[in-house]
């Protein structure tokens, strides 16, 4: 009986320290979105800080890839799509 509670005490725990994770994660998201709305804003904009916001938008998905919190190929297809946009500001 007494195993039976442990086991249940760890599960209790393991449900809070997946909750801080879950914030953490959906809080990095939404900045990832944010991010990348204001970085196609501008470039459609085809303002002189495209080139900052750009980067700082690849920096923040690099970042998020990297630990985790969204696939890889995510990251990348988020990255080449701001890019694209970019490139063709750069043309025009």
């Amino acid at each position: 009986m007494a195993e039976a509670a442990k086991k249940v005490k760890k599960k209790v725990k393991k449900i809070e320290d997946h909750k801080g994770k879950r914030l953490k994660n959906s809080k990095v998201k939404s900045s990832i979105k944010t991010v990348f709305k204001k970085a196609e804003e501008v470039v459609q904009s085809k303002s002189q800080e495209a080139k900052n916001k750009v980067l700082e938008a690849l920096k923040i998905v690099d970042k998020a890839a990297s630990k985790g919190i969204i696939h890889k190929n995510k990251a990348a297809r988020k990255k080449s799509r701001l890019m694209k946009k970019y490139n063709q500001l750069i043309k025009v």
